[in-house]
């Protein structure tokens, strides 16, 4: 069953209110709805699409709104079928187990800047796809070998993977794109690999993810590798979503909110 969205003008004005996130204000409008029971539970939200229409915002911020809510245990997400409204636990009231508001804007910036190198790396690894040398191919081959064989986190190894396809571009300021932003991503990829990390079928996901990249630079095929690295993007925000709340409760909200402090 989807929920249906029997809501107001208000709904609309209330996106619109200063003083808070796009996101936050629209996660608001839907806790009220699910806690007050308007919203059933057990149903199925409305597309994106549907949602931002609603509310008058982009498919960003609804992203954002519902990944917020995921992190207060009131949607579940199911893949390949959508979010779903449940009730939240007695305990996730006690506020040992709330997310805090600043792990949640943290989230949202997290999400901002996967959409943020989402287009970065799809053109990076198109001109990549045509412009490197053997050499620098080889250089990608050996980045991605030091992923699979990394010990820890991984942290480092996977932002030389994303280094060496700047630099195969033959434009320096790819390169130095990648490197301007450098404390960000690497903050960014700990939240995302720490997560991974919970699930062995996240971090298969990630390893056939960066594969196919690499596989598509390699035949120099651009609009493979665009959509490679695209999907790429996509499905790390995706991971993100699908985070529970004692993930970021824990090590997960402690690297978002760092996120939040980097210099810019």
């Amino acid at each position: 069953m989807d929920a249906d969205l029997a809501f107001g003008p208000s709904d609309r004005s209330r996106s619109s209110v200063a003083g808070t996130s796009l996101s936050a204000r629209v996660a608001a409008a839907l806790q009220d709805k699910i806690r007050s029971g308007t919203l059933p539970e057990g149903a199925r939200l409305p597309t994106e699409n549907a949602l931002a229409k609603h509310f008058g915002v982009s498919r960003t911020v609804i992203r954002e709104a519902i990944a917020a809510l995921k992190a207060e245990g009131l949607v579940e997400t199911r893949q390949g079928s959508g979010a779903y409204l449940r009730r939240p636990e007695p305990t996730r009231s006690d506020a040992a187990f709330r997310i805090d508001p600043l792990t949640r804007e943290a989230v949202g910036n997290l999400l901002q800047l996967i959409e943020v190198r989402r287009v970065i790396e799809a053109e990076i690894a198109a001109l990549a796809a045509t412009q490197r040398s053997a050499a620098q191919l080889g250089e990608i081959r050996q980045a991605l070998a030091r992923i699979d064989a990394a010990e820890g986190d991984g942290v480092e190894e996977d932002v030389a993977f994303h280094l060496a396809l700047a630099r195969a571009t033959g434009n320096p300021y790819w390169a130095g794109m990648v490197e301007m932003f450098a404390a960000q991503l690497r903050t960014a990829v700990a939240v995302t690999r720490a997560n991974e990390a919970r699930r062995g079928d996240f971090a298969d996901q990630v390893r056939t993810e960066h594969a196919r990249i690499f596989a598509a630079v390699a035949a120099g095929d651009a609009e493979a590798a665009r959509d490679a690295a695209a999907a790429h993007m996509a499905q790390a925000a995706a991971r993100v979503i699908a985070a529970d709340q004692d993930f970021w409760t824990r090590e997960g909200g402690e690297y978002a909110r760092r996120l939040g402090k980097e210099p810019s």
